[in-house]
């Protein structure tokens, strides 16, 4: 499954930069195959091992706020590891055909 969600502390002024920062840390150390984009983090594993990762990234994000905001969306296919780059790879092939 792939993971895309956005974590940040509500109450905390105007910067996020150092929750989000304590958030991706909790990603990057779990080991798993991850991207950090400027408005999402995406995560690839198994569903149990995604949601830990998420959670913990909610718990480390809520230590700076009163509030934690949640956004997720997944992409839930059993059987399929390697999605985060291969679907990107599959656009980037079509996108490289069309313009032969």
């Amino acid at each position: 499954m792939i993971v895309a969600f956005s974590v940040a502390p509500l109450g905390s002024g105007e910067s996020v930069s150092p929750a989000v920062a304590d958030a991706v840390r909790v990603v990057r150390d779990s080991g798993l195959p991850y991207r950090l984009t400027s408005m999402f983090t995406e995560l690839e594993g198994e569903w149990d091992e995604c949601m830990d990762v998420v959670r913990r990234a909610c718990d480390a994000v809520a230590a700076h706020g009163e509030r934690v905001s949640l956004v997720l969306k997944a992409d839930i296919r059993p059987g399929h590891s390697g999605e985060l780059t291969a679907k990107v790879e599959r656009v980037e092939r079509l996108l490289d055909e069309k313009e032969r």
